[in-house]
Order: structure tokens, then sequence, then C-alpha cells
């Protein structure tokens, strides 16, 4: 079950319009490192959790990233403007606002692509889905990264600083859970045999970065008698 509270998570602000940063952040409310991806992804990942403890954490950080969506969402529609006007239509990229919705935001990305369910990955696989989870919020913050850049508005900054530090605090808590399951799922599979654990030096000349010899292993575990 979900509530709708009438705030933000974080106050959201602009120092004035800007419809091609508009343009840009759309990237994260409707594209592949979204914040509509993250919530969706997690939400449906949660279904065939079993250990109610990761399931609980798979649903309060799908919760919290529905109000990142909002906040996003909020500060594309404050760059946007309160007008359609030709002067302000962005010369490349997303320009759906200006001729279809109004100025409201869209799930899309910043270049108007439409969101996809093909961006969210569930294997029901737990481990699978906690790494896949980890590489999401590391992808997400190279995007805020990227955005905080291309911006010198002071609150558009103080909004991606406050995401990309929650995005952390997500990647960090994934970690932690994927420290809980590692004699579960595909993980007991990894190391099984011998050709599990070896490197293959195939570079040419014989360029050796990797000890082979030392035949590296994956974690094993012990597995049930039959």
């Amino acid at each position: 079950m979900f509530k709708h509270e009438p705030i933000l998570l974080r106050p959201v602000k602009v120092e004035g319009p800007n419809p091609q940063y508009a343009t840009m952040l759309q990237e994260q409310l409707g594209g592949p490192q979204g914040e509509m991806k993250a919530a969706t992804q997690y939400i449906t990942q949660s279904f065939r959790i079993k250990d109610p403890a990761i399931r609980d954490l798979f649903m309060d950080i799908a919760a919290e990233e529905l109000g990142h969506m909002e906040m996003v969402a909020t500060a594309v529609n404050m760059l946007n403007g309160h007008d359609i006007d030709t002067a302000s239509v962005p010369p490349a990229g997303n320009v759906e606002a200006m001729v279809l919705t109004g100025l409201s935001p869209y799930l899309s990305n910043a270049s108007a692509v439409p969101f996809t369910a093909a961006y969210v990955n569930v294997t029901g696989d737990l481990p699978a889905d906690i790494l896949s989870n980890i590489a999401a919020e590391q992808r997400a913050k190279v995007v805020y990264e990227y955005l905080h850049r291309q911006i010198n508005d002071r609150h558009v900054r103080e909004m991606i600083d406050f995401l990309l530090n929650r995005e952390e605090a997500h990647n960090t808590l994934f970690r932690e859970a994927f420290g809980r399951i590692q004699d579960s799922g595909s993980n007991r599979d990894w190391g099984v045999d011998e050709d599990a654990r070896l490197y293959f030096d195939l570079s040419p000349g014989g360029g050796q970065h990797f000890d082979s010899a030392r035949k590296p292993e994956a974690p094993r575990f012990d597995r049930p008698q039959a």
C-alpha cells in the first residue's frame, strides 16, 4: 500500500527557467538510469522475495525513488517556465513538452524516447537482482554527476547533491543486503568446479595482468549432502 504526502522529500527551487536543461534533466525522470526505472525495478523485484527484511528494504527504497521522481519532475516543470514560447524551444532533444504535453514533465529520456518496461531488470534470483540494483544505483550516480557539471543554477545543484547522496545510501544498503545472502540463490553455484576458477590469458604477446597460476577463486560454500 502507498500513500501520498503533499510535500516533497526535499524542497525544490530553481533560479529561473532553463528549458534546455529541463530537457537534459528529463533523462532522470524517464530514462534507463532514472528514478522511474529504479522505483519500478525494486517494486517488481520485491514481489518474489521471501526474506521479510530484504523485501521491506526493496519497498522502502522503491518508495523513496518515487519521491525522487517527484522532485525531478518538479524541477523539470520549473525549468520549463510558465509559457510555451518558440524562443525557449530546446534546439535538440525533447521538444515534446513544447508541442505535446503543454510543458508538463514527460515520462521519457532526454531524447524524448518514452519510458519502457524493458529498462526494468528482474530475474527472481535475489543475488542477481541485488547486484543489478547496485549497478543501477552506480549508473544513476554517474548520470547525476554529469548533470551536476552542466548547470550553474545553485538550487538545481543542491537538489542533485541531495539525490547523489541518497543514491550512495541506497548503494550501501543493497551491498549490505548482498552480504547477508552469500549462501543463497545463484551464489551457491558460483565456483562449482575447476572451470569456474580459471583465468584464461588470451591477450596477444602474453601480457598477463592477473596471476592465473594462483587460480583466483570465487567464494565457495558447503553444499548440503545429497
